[in-house]
């Protein structure tokens, strides 16, 4: 079978394993003295990993300056970092945290050497092309989840009833190094973890299936769905301490990282930027509940439109993998992986939309935000009804 041309955009330097972060002193010492170090809200006072990090920083006598990010961040969380730091010489910055973190530190580390609104350069939001300088970035994540450590754009988001959830890209924002320890996962909530790794899973499926995806990306994402197999609910309940359960997990999620930025993604993650600018709903919540039905719903408009055939057929390769056996037709195995993602949705107790005050009213505003984004085949409003309808 002929390869279709593509484009591969390059992925970070990448230090995988565990205790992998005991190298952070010489890693970041390679780009300087002195780094911001940006981590989340908990991190500061009751997260062990955030200490262990500053001890391993501080033996390469670094000067290290903090910043915390509360939540998923805003264009005017950004703003205010740049302004806080922009007089320091920072030769480095450093996210650990989960994917809001680094999102933060990656935006932190385009908009330091601009000093500029961050919102003037934002997708859909401002006007202006960014040129892709920045401060060298080192992407450290302590979930299993977003893959924002392999990617090139940051999200920001503005959440209100004018809100939106809008990307800052350019190739060059692609952090320098990445350093995936499974073990600092290890401490991350039950809750957070589910979210996280239903994140993954919806990220792998979606650039598998996507217009846009290739052979190199279908390579990738075909084996991070192999260790999301037997490993994403276990990891995120009874063994969930489990270093290696959590390590495939960790893999899994760089990759679907990796397969986004150059496969794009479906409408599962156009609901999750529509829904994410209107409302204080977890990212990976959005996804987990959502995944199911946005795949039942494609497979159902896929066999009845007759076509085409190789997206039947990839989400019938998906079916086959996450179920850990073949199934019969195309159409049969699509609907094996209905259930499995169902399963795991159930299984993980992903919520309802209505447990984050959103509600029937609502359906319009969200549908009309949406985007199809690279999804196999185009969803109209109507189905996008009944996809919400189906998660009130």
């Amino acid at each position: 079978m002929e390869i279709e041309d593509f484009l591969f955009s390059r992925a970070p330097e990448l230090y995988f394993g565990a205790h992998s972060s005991d190298k952070l002193g010489h890693i970041v010492s390679r780009f300087g003295t002195s780094v911001l170090l940006v981590h989340g809200k908990n991190a500061a006072s009751v997260s062990p990993v955030r200490h262990t990090v500053a001890a391993i920083l501080s033996q390469k006598t670094l000067a290290v300056y903090e910043w915390e990010i509360p939540s998923e961040p805003s264009p005017s969380d950004v703003d205010l970092a740049v302004d806080e730091n922009g007089s320091r010489k920072i030769d480095v910055v450093l996210s650990i945290g989960g994917g809001s973190v680094i999102d933060a530190g990656k935006a932190i580390s385009a908009m330091l050497p601009l000093d500029k609104p961050i919102a003037e350069f934002l997708e859909g939001v401002g006007a202006r092309k960014h040129p892709g300088t920045k401060i060298p970035f080192v992407a450290v994540p302590t979930t299993a989840g977003t893959g924002t450590e392999a990617t090139y754009n940051a999200v920001l988001s503005d959440v209100g009833p004018a809100g939106f959830k809008r990307s800052l890209r350019h190739v060059n924002f692609m952090p320098d190094v990445a350093v995936v320890d499974p073990m600092l996962s290890l401490s991350c909530p039950q809750e957070l973890a589910s979210a996280c790794g239903m994140d993954a899973l919806t990220q792998l499926v979606e650039s598998f299936v996507s217009t846009k995806a290739s052979a190199l990306t279908d390579a990738l994402a075909t084996s991070g769905l192999e260790h999301v197999t037997d490993n994403l609910v276990e990891s995120c309940t009874t063994r969930l301490h489990d270093g290696d359960v959590r390590s495939h997990l960790s893999y899994a999620a760089f990759l679907s990282g990796v397969t986004l930025a150059n496969a794009g993604l479906g409408v599962v993650h156009g609901f999750a930027s529509s829904i994410g600018g209107l409302f204080r709903i977890p990212h990976g919540v959005v996804c987990g509940t959502l995944l199911a039905p946005c795949v039942r719903c494609t497979v159902e408009k896929l066999i009845a439109a007759g076509g085409p055939l190789h997206h039947i057929v990839k989400l019938a390769q998906a079916g086959e993998i996450l179920c850990g056996r073949r199934g019969g037709m195309a159409e049969e195995t699509c609907e094996m992986l209905v259930e499995k993602l169902s399963d795991c949705s159930q299984r993980l107790k992903m919520p309802l939309l209505s447990a984050y005050g959103i509600t029937a009213s609502d359906i319009t505003a969200i549908v009309d935000r949406t985007d199809n984004k690279n999804n196999p085949v185009v969803l109209d409003k109507e189905d996008m009804r009944k996809i919400l309808m189906e998660r009130m």
